[in-house]
């Protein structure tokens, strides 16, 4: 069981972490959290040992669990999907699908996915917030890559990065299967 030195020192450092990784000014964080701009920087420097009510707010602020707030070790974390335990959220009849390999809170969401898209088939996707980004790598085959409304080539062993803030499309225009590994990065929210 860790003492309290260690645990203020864990809340200290990830609490400055995550409020800079944000982002966040003190100010804001204080305000978003309903707590004072000084107990925040008390806990910041560790000079302070805040009740659990104060440190849910700073968590719940953040978007961040009080597991993570008051995570003591020093070792990155890391976390291992395996291939068994991705998750196919579409697939379709002639065998086009969508994968979500692994998923993180980096400030904000960010997925990793791999996807296969038969000959003549595609699949669409709504704009995300403002901010998001999208990295798309064609491992396999040609991917038409459609972001509001214009296109563009993406041959095998080549990478595209966009601002996804538009409506885009995946299409595979050839005559044989595309296989793309995709990162998608979304802000986290205000």
């Amino acid at each position: 069981m860790p003492d309290l030195e260690i645990v203020a020192q864990s809340l200290a450092r990830n609490t400055k972490r995550v409020r800079q990784a944000r982002g966040f000014s003190l100010d804001r964080l204080a305000a978003r959290a309903g707590v004072s701009r000084g107990i925040l920087i008390q806990i910041e420097q560790a000079r302070t040992n805040p009740s659990i009510g104060t440190v849910i707010r700073v968590a719940d602020a953040l978007g961040v669990s009080i597991a993570q707030l008051l995570d003591y070790s020093d070792a990155p974390t890391v976390r291992v999907t395996a291939a068994e335990d991705a998750v196919e959220l579409w697939r379709t009849d002639a065998g086009s699908s969508g994968v979500l390999l692994a998923g993180t809170e980096a400030p904000g969401p960010l997925e990793l996915w791999t996807w296969r898209i038969m000959p003549g088939e595609g699949h669409d996707s709504d704009a995300h917030p403002p901010g998001s980004a999208e990295l798309v790598r064609v491992d396999e085959g040609e991917l038409t890559l459609v972001v509001d409304g214009r296109e563009y080539r993406v041959p095998q062993g080549s990478t595209a990065h966009f601002e996804a803030h538009h409506a885009h499309a995946y299409r595979n225009t050839g005559d044989v299967p595309t296989v793309i590994t995709l990162a998608v990065s979304i802000p986290a929210p205000a």
